[in-house]
């Protein structure tokens, strides 16, 4: 029988509140499909930053290493700056196993209401460059804490990053086969440099993917056409800053945060990737067993599909469907007042 072996990082807030919750789904379709799925867990995050000064261990990256997958709950707390946060977890990780590319579905379920009044039909990806554009963290500080400070940022923007994150995009929607249509999302009018840079590898890309309709707006373009014309889209790609954004936008804009999934992938499968729900730690309402977990089980679902495990992703996916077609059980971010517990009960009693 297949064994996986699975880091698991609850971290903070809500995510040590949904990360089981989405354990006890992957062990059910684990069961029910024959492969073993073995959970290491790792306690870092706020709290190991406030007993040890940093959010996870030197070793971290090599305890991470030899596992299969890496199932992230959240990161973050009130009280500790988002830059070290993110610096001192996430993108760590992320580089270190050069999860390139950032995968975040934007997929209104049946049942569901947008926000957006009227809109039935939405359902595509935004791809994320995920290691380097604006958040190479290259730069720094002159006369640090002086009244006088001055601070550089710089933006990296490979030939390379660009275009293997644009092939993705473009193998995706082939993958898909909806819409096949691409959309890059850019500011070169702006950025005279880095964007005309992406400009150029997505047109070269794009000539080899000919039955692949392809798009390009700006990105304050994207933002308003998201809200606008949101049925249009089938995968939208862009950069690091760009995309993280307009990632939100297609959070939201599918009825909740609580139903938005993600994946940090290696496409090329050297090193393990990471599986995360886009919600946050949510500090407001952790604790209180009202968090939504659908996000993270529909992050389990993508962990699965990269697992190669694709009847199990979908036989999740379909449960999850299912329970919110019927309205039944609904935590309050969607107008419910269910728990957390009994959402993850009303997905499994879907799987059998």
């Amino acid at each position: 029988m297949k064994t996986f072996t699975i880091a698991v990082i609850p971290g903070d807030g809500v995510g040590g509140e949904v990360i089981p919750q989405g354990k006890r789904v992957l062990e059910r379709v684990a069961q029910k499909h024959g492969f073993n799925l073995a959970f290491q867990d790792f306690d870092w995050g706020a709290a190991h930053f406030f007993r040890w000064g940093r959010m996870m261990p030197a070793g971290a990256i090599d305890l991470l290493q030899p596992c299969d997958a890496i199932f992230l709950g959240a990161v973050g707390h009130p009280e500790i700056p988002d830059h070290t946060t993110l610096n001192g977890l996430l993108l760590p990780i992320r580089r270190a196993f050069d999860q390139y590319a950032n995968v975040r579905p934007a997929y209104l379920f049946p049942g569901v209401d947008s926000p957006l009044a009227g809109k039935k039909d939405i359902d595509f990806v935004v791809v994320r460059e995920n290691t380097e554009g604006e958040y190479a963290q290259v730069g720094g500080f002159v006369y640090h804490l002086q009244p006088e400070e001055v601070a550089v940022q710089a933006s990296v923007f490979t030939r390379r990053g660009v275009e293997r994150i644009v092939r993705f995009a473009f193998e995706l929607a082939v993958k898909r086969n909806k819409k096949k249509r691409v959309t890059s999302i850019t500011k070169s009018n702006a950025q005279g440099y880095s964007m005309v840079l992406w400009d150029r590898a997505f047109q070269d890309v794009a000539a080899q993917f000919p039955d692949i309709e392809t798009e390009s707006l700006l990105v304050d373009a994207a933002a308003m056409n998201f809200i606008r014309r949101p049925e249009s889209f089938d995968v939208v790609v862009g950069s690091n800053l760009f995309c993280d954004i307009l990632s939100d936008i297609s959070a939201i804009i599918i009825g909740s945060m609580g139903l938005a999934a993600s994946a940090n992938l290696d496409p090329l499968r050297r090193f393990p990737s990471m599986f995360e729900p886009v919600h946050g730690s949510a500090p407001d309402i952790a604790g209180k067993g009202v968090v939504n977990p659908l996000a993270t089980i529909l992050s389990g679902a993508m962990m699965l599909d990269h697992l190669q495990m694709a009847d199990a992703a979908r036989e999740v996916e379909s449960a999850v469907g299912a329970v919110l077609a019927e309205g039944k059980v609904r935590t309050p971010d969607l107008g419910g007042s269910s728990s957390t517990a009994e959402v993850t009960d009303a997905v499994l009693e879907k799987l059998g």
